[in-house]
């Protein structure tokens, strides 16, 4: 595969394990602003489950003092990133947003948009964080390592083959070929005895990892967009 990593190949593969529709354009659910009034801008792209799912740690986010821009995950399938590309552009324009290249938060589904069209956008993109992410269509973490144009943080829990999409084993593989590439700007932490969707309100929620992938998730945020 080229450095896109055949993203026209992976949106069908995507497709066929999701068996949801390639054609919804990405809209904004909801825009969370912050307590200030205005902030840098994170968009946060949900799972499958879909954006409600995903409000709370959207609201969780927006009070680090960031614009979040939530959108369902399912509206960025399929479209060889374009919607994703759409989505942050969009998002820019919200009424809260202050000027310069958005955060993508994404989970599950969206996380797995996030890792394979978000981290190509550097223009619009300053860094990825993915939350158990769809990794099924990734047969060469090498080369999908190399190939990332931003900096990624991962999180994943032990126990997580979820579906067959989300297997924790190649989210390692993925850390262990960017702890081989020099420089590669990928990091994985996992979290033992814990399944997928794991955030609060999900079915395999867990409170400690939930508490530090958001602790880890603000500290990265403030890297990538400042405080």
């Amino acid at each position: 595969m080229n450095t896109t990593y055949g993203l026209v190949r992976l949106a069908g593969v995507i497709a066929a394990i999701i068996g949801i529709g390639a054609t919804t354009p990405a809209r904004a659910q909801q825009e969370i602003p912050p307590p200030q009034g205005k902030g840098r801008l994170v968009v946060v792209m949900s799972g499958q489950s879909g954006p409600s799912h995903y409000t709370s740690a959207s609201e969780a986010i927006a009070k680090l003092g960031y614009d979040v821009v939530l959108f369902d995950g399912n509206a960025m399938e399929g479209s060889q990133g374009a919607n994703v590309a759409k989505a942050i552009q969009q998002a820019q324009q919200m009424p809260h947003a202050l000027p310069g290249k958005a955060a993508v938060v994404g989970f599950s589904l969206g996380g797995g948009m996030a890792l394979f069209y978000a981290t190509h956008l550097p223009n619009l993109v300053a860094g990825v964080i993915a939350w158990y992410p769809l990794t099924s269509p990734i047969h060469d973490p090498a080369h999908f390592v190399a190939g990332l144009k931003v900096p990624v943080l991962m999180f994943a829990g032990e126990n997580d083959n979820y579906r067959g999409c989300c297997m924790i084993k190649t989210a390692q593989d993925l850390a262990a070929a960017a702890a081989t590439a020099s420089g590669a700007p990928f990091e994985l932490v996992t979290y033992p005895h814990t399944n997928h969707d794991f955030v609060l309100g999900g079915e395999f929620y867990n409170a400690s990892a939930y508490s530090d992938a958001l602790q880890k998730t603000a500290a990265r945020l403030k890297q990538y967009l400042g405080s």
